[in-house]
């Protein structure tokens, strides 16, 4: 019997050996999971989370390809950065007439406000307009070009040359789908060009060459808006993006769509209609469903107890915080914890010190930066502060303390010294005080009363006597 107790006992022990390692091994599985990417018939695609840059879903994405019209998001990037909507666009012989393809007909010295161009660009892809912007906002179409090629540089396109700003034809004229995410990334981080992109339908008023014209413009985007009767791609989380088409380019495509908070976009290229539509509404189904957004600030903790090494925390933690917009983007099934942290200074500059990098599974998942909090000591400033004239371009605040001040401030300090001192001596003394005029002993009221009945006595004899 007791042997078959001991067996017993050491089947029991080496099954809850064999249970714990078999947790802790499904533990670690789930802490690197990330869901199996859904199929798509597209040569080239990517989708990336606007906010962190993270990407989610990448085939082909560094392979070069003519972009076609969706080139104008970088036009349109730079116009709104560059001038105001109200501006006055005068459009050129050469912008009327040096482009063809997608038009809305303008003839030379047409006026039009930026806005309105921006529109018939976007929508409905208007080659006569994106020149007019280019010559408008660079001074001379080969000076935009050349600035459309120094922010595709500064947001760390590696894969780009632009040559035009419309996306017609040209050898050297090229990007890649993460290269256009990248840019597309950028323009959706201005609140002009998500309006503008996500307006399904626009009029533009009669102009000086138009007097008696409306012209009606319609979005080519099938996600957002039904584009020649054709509503079989309507899906209801886009909120925006741009069509592109040539012979050279194939179709091309970026798209936004939005849900939960979290914005995605998915750039397509070199592929055939209608692929553009429905490998964007597979990938979006899948991704919106099983990603989900996470505010860095509400749930980083590591960065406060100090798990995260950090020269900065040591000496000016009380003045450095979690950027409020920091965010990161994980599966559903993944905790915030599962994530690995590392501090970089790649990001640095006036007022960010530092950037966490966060990483899960492998996979770079977004950064939170950390900032300066711009926290201020309180200063005492006396009432006769004056402001002096400044030299060298520089304020100068002097403060004025009369005479009087510092004697009422010394007088102040030897009252305070004098009221502690006199305090002090009648705490030492307060039981002796106490005692001397608080504690006589009563006089007994016998001794009164026999004192008054004997000098009646006195006076009744002295009376008698006389």
């Amino acid at each position: 019997m007791k042997k078959i107790k001991k067996i017993l006992k050491k089947g029991l022990a080496a099954g809850m050996a064999l249970t714990s390692l078999f947790l802790h091994a499904v533990e670690g599985t789930a802490a690197e999971y990330w869901p199996e990417q859904p199929e798509t018939e597209s040569p080239c695609v990517i989708v990336m989370e606007a906010s962190t840059c993270t990407v989610l879903y990448e085939k082909n994405i560094h392979e070069q390809h003519y972009p076609a019209s969706i080139t104008k998001i970088m036009t349109a990037c730079i116009a709104l950065e560059h001038s105001e909507l109200d501006e006055v666009v005068t459009f050129s012989r050469a912008a009327a007439f040096s482009t063809d393809g997608s038009s809305i007909a303008r003839d030379e010295g047409e006026e039009m406000t930026m806005e309105q161009c921006l529109y018939a660009m976007m929508l409905e892809s208007s080659n006569e307009c994106a020149y007019a912007i280019a010559e408008h906002v660079g001074g001379t179409y080969d000076h935009f070009v050349e600035m459309m090629n120094e922010k595709a540089k500064e947001l760390g396109c590696k894969d780009t040359h632009f040559n035009n700003p419309h996306g017609l034809n040209d050898t050297e004229h090229y990007t890649s789908c993460y290269d256009m995410a990248l840019i597309s990334a950028e323009a959706w981080k201005n609140e002009d060009f998500r309006r503008i992109t996500g307006t399904p339908s626009y009029a533009i008023p009669p102009t000086n060459k138009h007097p008696n014209e409306t012209t009606y413009l319609s979005n080519h985007n099938k996600l957002l808006h039904e584009f020649n009767k054709v509503a079989d791609y309507i899906y209801p989380y886009c909120v925006g993006g741009k069509t592109g088409y040539t012979n050279a380019a194939n179709s091309t495509l970026v798209t936004y769509a939005q849900k939960n908070g979290m914005t995605l976009i998915c750039v397509i290229m070199n592929t055939n209609a209608p692929l553009q539509w429905t490998d964007s509404i597979r990938l979006y189904d899948f991704y919106l469903n099983n990603f989900k957004l996470y505010r860095v600030s509400d749930y980083e903790t590591r960065f406060e107890s100090n798990q995260i090494e950090s020269d900065i925390l040591d000496e000016v933690s009380p003045f450095v915080s979690i950027a409020a917009n920091s965010e990161i983007v994980l599966p559903i099934s993944a905790d915030f914890t599962d994530t690995e942290a590392k501090l970089v200074y790649d990001y640095a500059s006036e007022d960010i010190l530092a950037s966490i990098q966060y990483t899960y599974g492998g996979r770079s998942v977004g950064r939170a930066d950390i900032i300066r909090s711009h926290s201020m000591v309180p200063q005492f400033e006396f009432d006769s502060r004056e402001e002096l004239s400044t030299e060298n371009s520089e304020e100068v605040r002097k403060i004025k303390i009369s005479i009087w001040q510092i004697a009422s401030v010394f007088l102040g300090i030897i009252a305070l010294v004098f009221l502690i001192i006199i305090g002090k001596k009648f705490a030492d003394n307060f039981y002796i005080i106490k005692h001397k005029y608080f504690s006589r002993p009563k006089r007994d009221k016998r001794y009164k009363t026999i004192k008054a009945n004997y000098r009646r006595q006195r006076k009744r004899k002295f009376q008698k006597r006389r």
